[in-house]
């Protein structure tokens, strides 16, 4: 599926916490059928209740703890430190060479843990300008690359609500699928 980059569809979608975006993410994913889809989306991790922590599920099948209340880390974002380390290994795995290959590109999210590694930051920036179509999700509030990606030429904002969150899945697959 090469696709002139100014006709390659670059979607992010934007929101506040627990708005929706990764479900948003997930339902597209369900409905994406024979494409072949890198990349990743993110989960939390709960205890009794209470988030404890981030974990990142790649699509090329590796998994990685972001982010826990535990862990003892000099990158901390909120109440969670980061393990950068990890983070990174997993970026290797799931936004590497290796899938160049594929019909779109998902990332979950742009956000201030992941944004600690300039591995990411690389990545998501080379995914963000390549010749494939993209859905990420980004932060509602950010500097450095959470704002570049925002501006990046041919990159679409869209606010989840209550109100669009059912009807965006149907949309934002028919355009990425689009030929």
């Amino acid at each position: 599926m090469n696709v002139p980059l100014s006709l390659a569809t670059k979607i992010l979608v934007t929101g506040p916490p627990g708005c929706g975006k990764t479900t948003l993410v997930r339902r597209v994913l369900d409905q994406l059928g024979d494409l072949r889809v890198a990349g990743f989306y993110t989960q939390e991790l709960r205890d009794r209740g209470r988030r404890t922590g981030f974990e990142a599920i790649g699509l090329q099948g590796s998994r990685a703890i972001l982010a826990h209340v535990d862990f003892r880390s000099s990158h901390r974002v909120g109440r969670y430190g980061v393990d950068v380390v990890s983070l990174e290994q997993f970026i290797r795995a799931e936004l590497s060479a290796r899938a160049a290959d594929r019909d779109v590109w998902v990332i979950d999210e742009i956000g201030k843990m992941e944004c600690l590694s300039k591995l990411f930051v690389s990545s998501a920036r080379q995914i963000l300008t390549s010749l494939r179509p993209v859905l990420a999700t980004v932060a509602a509030r950010g500097d450095g690359f959470i704002s570049e990606a925002k501006h990046l030429p041919g990159v679409e904002l869209i606010d989840v609500s209550p109100i669009n969150r059912d009807q965006l899945p149907d949309m934002i697959v028919e355009r990425l699928a689009r030929p």
